[in-house]
């Protein structure tokens, strides 16, 4: 179930359905909060909405729990600047 609500969520941010997304988005992390992929799909939908201070704080969350995750380090790279 994961997986299907997070391409939900994704196909919901490609039709620029911005607060659809962040719910979903949402209730998966609520679901699944220690899967750092959820956590990286939601930070992707508050940047998209235009939140920049969630985004940091979710990407900054998912890669404290995947430091490897070179999506995170990108994304936090652009916000920052």
């Amino acid at each position: 179930i994961e997986s299907r609500l997070n391409t939900q969520g994704l196909k919901l941010l490609e039709l620029k359905r911005f607060e659809d997304a962040i719910k979903v988005l949402t209730l998966n992390t609520q679901l699944f909060p220690k899967s750092w992929n959820t956590w990286d799909s939601l930070a992707e939908a508050y940047m998209n909405n235009g939140n920049k201070e969630l985004a940091i704080k979710y990407y900054e969350k998912t890669l404290a729990m995947d430091p490897g995750n070179s999506n995170a380090v990108e994304q936090l790279k652009k916000l920052r600047q």
